[in-house]
């Protein structure tokens, strides 16, 4: 699988949690004050999403680490939260900082030049 469609399949899951937590969950999320944790993960899941497939699209070969960074970032930092919302268990924010830890790694793989990216 190429990155630009791991990067568009992570685009359309971020749409559609989105769309569920607008609509379907809207209540619930209110209700339990999440909505604004589940409108962070949509945010920085739909964010780095975008980053996936433009850095996919501008090199036949993009950088690795850059890549693997950006979709661990996306599955643990959005998915701990996703989860958070859904079954309240707060352990799950203390997961959070890894998949930001991971985003931070991926950002700083893109600060290094084209020749020293894996």
């Amino acid at each position: 699988m190429q990155w630009s469609q791991i990067g568009a399949g992570f685009g359309f899951l971020g749409v559609l949690l989105g769309a569920f937590g607008a609509h379907g969950l809207h209540d619930k999320l209110t209700a339990a004050g999440r909505l604004d944790t589940w409108e962070k993960a949509v945010f920085y899941h739909l964010v780095h999403a975008v980053v996936l497939l433009v850095i996919s699209w501008r090199s036949a070969n993009p950088p690795r680490v850059a890549c693997w960074a950006m979709t661990v970032g996306m599955t643990i930092f959005s998915g701990s939260l996703y989860l958070l919302c859904l079954s309240g268990v707060k352990m799950l924010g203390a997961v959070t900082p890894l998949g930001g830890l991971a985003f931070l790694v991926g950002w700083g793989a893109l600060c290094l030049p084209a020749k020293q990216r894996a």
